[in-house]
């Protein structure tokens, strides 16, 4: 059996091993518990985010990548400092990003998208790189009990 933090090929992988993929990714965000509400980009720092390497994006936000996997299509880091936690993705193609953000987005989250990058963590700590990355914050859907 493979190792549970192995990351699969994101385009051509089976739905399963996407979906463990993605979980390895949030867990870092439904850790800090889910949030309502929907994302949008502000005026600030629309500018476009230009492809990058995991490397790069760690060096932009002035993180430390540790917990580093690798794959086929995407490398992943994790990164702790004065913004926050958060994850990095870097991916390899468009289409593999796009596959990765449907799978992931049904189990909520908030996500800093670029191209051929994302990154994941609160709202508030997305807000903070988006100043270094640019890119737009996305929500994934809503979880919890609705209080009607």
């Amino acid at each position: 059996m493979g190792s549970t933090h192995h990351l699969g090929r994101a385009a051509g992988l089976p739905r399963a091993g996407l979906a463990l993929a993605v979980a390895a990714v949030l867990v870092l965000p439904l850790a800090a518990g889910c949030k309502a509400g929907r994302a949008g980009a502000s005026g600030d720092g629309d500018r476009a985010a230009a492809p990058a390497s995991l490397d790069e994006l760690a060096a932009r936000t002035g993180c430390d990548l540790v917990g580093r996997r690798k794959a086929q299509q995407l490398q992943q880091g994790n990164c702790r400092n004065s913004r926050g936690q958060y994850v990095l993705v870097s991916f390899t193609s468009d289409q593999g990003m796009n596959a990765w953000l449907n799978e992931a987005k049904p189990w909520g989250g908030t996500y800093l998208v670029g191209t051929r990058w994302v990154a994941v963590s609160t709202q508030a700590t997305l807000q903070s790189l988006r100043k270094d990355l640019g890119g737009h914050i996305q929500s994934g859907d809503m979880h919890g009990m609705s209080h009607s």
